[in-house]
């Protein structure tokens, strides 16, 4: 799908420009084209260090991060891939711990498009195979690499012997592609499961819980559930993970929210159930306060959009887009405000679930200010101002985020939500774009 990305340097951006030509005008799911393109290439992904492959509808980046984390912690240097970017399109590709430059990236991105001929690959499959090119050609003790859209057709899925599979919290989105039932969504994400490789799974209604189990009987996967085979539990300032033989306490993640306790347990309990990489239980422990995932509950420092509030105000961002991402964010607020007015500044996508995401949401605003989200179909502030009105809550419209905080005074808690590409606007106007 077009994903409108740019870049201040001219030899990347030429790249990109090439990248929007070629790729196809529908999206099509699929393994046929990403595997002939990487014939061409050599096959990296079969040259590739040891991978942790995640796939879920939320969580899957914060469980990312928190296996880098915990590998990093042992002093191990760790390949990244993950999507979408927030700023710029190099955070998509962490090399040996660092983005890739702007020179690998755009001569990565130049040799796959040179080999792309009569293929037509779409923006995310040239991704994927920069991506592979750029790990099978770097040393490190493991790669993690972040499902995409669903898991069974999306392009990581060449992947034939993963370390270790994980799938985390499952919810509705990109029903267009993978179906409109949780349990359809499920299936969708377990074709990730390979023969003999542990899957390691968050615990899910029963519907769906059964349909990945003997997906992954089919497969010759062997399943690791929560509450079944590992458990984990959070209390005010500890998060407690267990599985046969072996316990662990951990300070809860910085990382805001209650949700991602359960998303550092499942990192936990993949490395776990894995062989390919030693990581004591220090580096588990330290893995809570290492990770870093930005516009996932993230309070903005002082910056140029930041400082446009008055007071005492905090301004905080998640990217959060679909109602199973907003309930995790609702609960964080009630944490977050302490009886604050919050006011909530949202920019949707025209393919999301607007209501579904401010009724969770609801009870806990006092205002809604809608804008629409540059560069992207979204749902016009209108219609996103009338969802939050029929729901109780006083809503205006603004044409952007700037604007949108220049009309919010007095001591509340301002939260940026509704889009990823909205929170990497965010980041860029306050001067706060990942590193």
């Amino acid at each position: 799908m077009p994903d409108h990305a740019t870049s201040t340097d001219p030899a990347v951006q030429a790249q990109l420009d090439r990248l929007s030509l070629l790729s196809p005008g529908a999206d099509i799911l699929g393994l046929d084209r990403i595997t002939r393109l990487l014939a061409r290439l050599g096959d990296p992904h079969h040259a590739m260090p040891p991978v942790f492959h995640v796939a879920g509808t939320n969580g899957k980046g914060s469980t990312c991060a928190f296996l880098r984390a915990a590998i990093e912690a042992t002093g191990h240097e760790v390949h990244v891939f993950s999507s979408p970017h927030l700023v710029r399109f190099n955070e998509r590709i962490r090399v040996a711990g660092r983005l890739i430059d702007d020179g690998a990236l755009a001569a990565l991105l130049a040799e796959v498009l040179d080999h792309a001929d009569g293929i037509a690959p779409s923006f995310f499959e040239v991704t994927t195979a920069a991506a592979f090119l750029a790990f099978a050609r770097s040393p490190a003790a493991a790669a993690i690499v972040e499902v995409g859209l669903g898991g069974r057709l999306d392009a990581t899925n060449v992947i034939a012997r993963p370390a270790v599979t994980g799938i985390a919290a499952l919810g509705l989105d990109h029903q267009a592609f993978l179906g409109s039932r949780l349990v359809d969504i499920a299936g969708e994400k377990a074709g990730i499961a390979k023969r003999d490789v542990p899957l390691i799974t968050m615990n899910y209604p029963r519907p769906a819980r059964e349909r990945v189990a003997a997906l992954a009987e089919a497969a010759g996967a062997p399943v690791f559930a929560r509450n079944r085979d590992w458990w984990s539990e959070s209390g005010r300032t500890t998060m407690r993970y267990r599985d046969a033989g072996f316990a662990l306490s951990a300070p809860r993640p910085r990382l805001i929210g209650p949700h991602q306790s359960r998303n550092l347990a499942l990192a936990i309990a993949m490395l776990r159930h894995q062989a390919a990489v030693n990581v004591p239980e220090a580096a588990l422990r330290a893995a809570s306060q290492w990770a870093q995932w930005p516009a996932r509950m993230q309070r903005l420092a002082a910056g140029p959009l930041r400082d446009r509030l008055t007071g005492a105000s905090d301004l905080w961002l998640d990217g959060a887009h679909n109602p199973s991402a907003a309930l995790p964010v609702a609960r964080a607020l009630r944490g977050i405000a302490k009886g604050r007015p919050v006011v909530m500044v949202i920019g949707m996508l025209a393919n999301k679930d607007a209501p579904g995401v401010l009724r969770l949401l609801a009870p806990g605003l006092s205002r809604v200010i809608a804008i629409p989200v540059e560069g992207h179909e979204c749902h016009p502030p209108a219609h996103l101002a009338a969802c939050a009105q029929q729901l109780g809550i006083s809503a205006t419209t603004e044409p952007n985020l700037a604007a949108a905080l220049d009309r919010i005074d007095g001591d509340c808690v301002v939260l940026i939500a509704g889009s990823l590409y909205l929170a990497g606007e965010a980041l860029r106007l306050n001067g706060e774009a990942p590193d």
